[in-house]
């Protein structure tokens, strides 16, 4: 006898059905400016989703800029993507897990953000789901995530002055941005300062072969790597640099895939990998290049985009996964934000961020009254 998928109880039913989405484009504003090679952002602004079904909700928020400056996606695109494209092929569908929203996701090019934000919010509907931690889900363990802290742009002295606000407050790894012209010298004034803390530099591609003697002299300052010194599509000429530096280089922007992981390992061009949920597409992608990694010995950690509640619980479930060994972006919230959308605070103690554990899923919930004050825009997106 053949039962009906409708006689079925739906806590019995295999998967989620997703009912409907909620789209929303959210300006948080920043505590002081974040300055970077590339510009100032003075709020965060981003997409966010809600993926609601059979009485459970699951959030995400994605990671592109209003311009293509950290890589090609947009805001505007990716809000038209999911709306007329991703939302309307997977609203009013069920699926038995996240993999299976691959068919849908994988046939398009690129948009890796947009699909990301899509996977990343039915993780957190499918883990709620089955009532348990997304970090279970992913595959992690653990109660916390080693975490150090991402400095802007500023005069040495503010550097200074931030390098040990952060040194006090116990993170376990300082990042400075560095750019053309703001780089030996601040690097410089750190290490004289702070000789004995686990100091990394990140360029965000502001540099190009004929800096090679620039990268070098950093070579004297014992950091722990140079993040993205070279092109955000560059693999080839980040080997060549690799290969007259004694510090490590770790890539960001150049990494989107497992695969192309695995050329920058194969290739020597990078001795570390920076993963970001967001930019590589999404947990399954991001499980990949971890895998990768693993398999060629080199270490991982888990970059930030600067995001709120949502994406900073995301992150830290993200980072509990066994090859992830150095600390990463994911410090307190209360360092860029007055107030975050989330209800539950995340706040590091001693270089250590607990993992969100306020019930299944992500561990965080939306602090509503807050989210619509910060909101700009507004849709849902039905069956």
């Amino acid at each position: 006898m053949t039962i009906k998928d409708s006689t079925i109880p739906t806590r019995l039913r295999p998967g989620v059905r997703i009912e409907s989405a909620e789209l929303r484009i959210v300006s948080l504003p920043l505590l002081t400016p974040f300055v970077i090679s590339t510009g100032t952002m003075t709020a965060r602004v981003f997409p966010l989703l809600v993926l609601k079904g059979e009485g459970i909700e699951g959030v995400a928020e994605a990671v592109m800029d209003p311009a293509p400056d950290y890589l090609e996606e947009t805001i505007p695109g990716a809000m038209a993507f999911l709306r007329d494209v991703l939302l309307p092929q997977i609203v009013g569908k069920r699926f038995d897990s996240p993999y299976d929203l691959q068919p849908i996701l994988s046939p398009w090019r690129g948009n890796r953000m947009a699909k990301a934000v899509v996977e990343m919010a039915f993780w957190d509907l499918w883990a709620k789901s089955l009532n348990i931690p997304l970090k279970a889900a992913l595959g992690g363990t653990g109660d916390h995530v080693d975490v150090g802290v991402s400095l802007g742009i500023a005069p040495v002295e503010t550097t200074l002055e931030r390098v040990g606000a952060a040194v006090e407050q116990g993170y376990k790894r300082t990042k400075l941005k560095i750019a053309q012209g703001h780089d030996v010298r601040i690097v410089e004034a750190v290490r004289a300062e702070f000789p004995d803390i686990k100091l990394t530099v990140d360029a965000n591609t502001d540099y190009g072969m004929a800096d090679l003697p620039v990268l070098q002299s950093l070579d004297a300052f014992a950091l722990d790597y140079i993040e993205q010194p070279l092109g955000y599509d560059d693999i080839h000429d980040h080997a060549k640099i690799q290969r007259s530096l004694k510090t490590a280089i770790c890539l960001d922007e150049s990494i989107r895939s497992a695969r192309d992981a695995r050329k920058a390992l194969e290739s020597d061009a990078a001795r570390v990998i920076n993963i970001k949920v967001g930019r590589v597409g999404g947990f399954s992608e991001a499980r990949a290049i971890h895998d990768t990694c693993a398999a060629f010995d080199v270490p991982v950690w888990c970059g930030g985009m600067l995001e709120s509640g949502i994406g900073r619980a995301h992150n830290i479930h993200l980072a509990t996964l066994a090859n992830f060994t150095k600390p990463g972006d994911t410090s307190s919230a209360s360092r860029y934000f007055a107030r975050d959308i989330t209800n539950e605070p995340l706040e590091a103690l001693n270089g250590e961020m607990p993992v969100p554990a306020n019930g299944p899923g992500i561990g965080v919930t939306l602090d509503r009254d807050y989210l619509a004050s910060v909101t700009v825009h507004a849709e849902e997106v039905t069956a």
